[in-house]
Parts: structure tokens; sequence; C-alpha cells
């Protein structure tokens, strides 16, 4: 994660879970963390890239990082809106 080094990173690996369930348990950790820390978050390709960090912002979050690694993964770092 780039930024600041001295803040909370919690880790969620989402690979294999299909959608709106991956939105769903990305959301309700999220609800476990407090504002302002961040979660690392492991998605499919395809569908999940596309529809988990476009909810999870307009749900007041903010996708810090977006990264492909391997073939059909992708690792995106969130932080926590601090509103709600």
């Amino acid at each position: 994660m780039k930024g600041n080094s001295n803040a909370t990173v919690h880790k969620l690996d989402l690979s294999g879970v299909a959608c709106p369930i991956n939105y769903v348990k990305a959301k309700l950790k999220l609800d476990e963390i407090n504002g302002g820390e961040y979660l690392e978050i492991i998605l499919d390709d395809g569908q999940p890239i596309k529809n988990v960090p476009l909810s999870l912002e307009q749900d007041g979050h903010k996708v810090t990082e977006k990264v492909k690694f391997g073939l059909r993964q992708w690792k995106i770092t969130v932080k926590k809106g601090t509103c709600c």
C-alpha cells in the first residue's frame, strides 16, 4: 500500500466469491473497521473488479489502489470513509 505506512491495514481474500456476495462480504468487513483505516481486498477479474470498487465508492469509501496480479486477480486497497 502506498502512502501512510503507520495506517492499519486489514485484509480480505474474496477470490472465487461471486457477485454480489463479494460486495456484501467487503461491506461487512468495512463495517468492522474504523474510519480512515484500510482494507486490502483480493478480487477476481471480470464482474468483481468492475462492480465491487464502484459500489464501495458509492458507499462513501475511497479506492486508493488497484493492482492486477497473476492472470485473473486484482488487489484493491480501500480507505474506509469517516462519515459512516
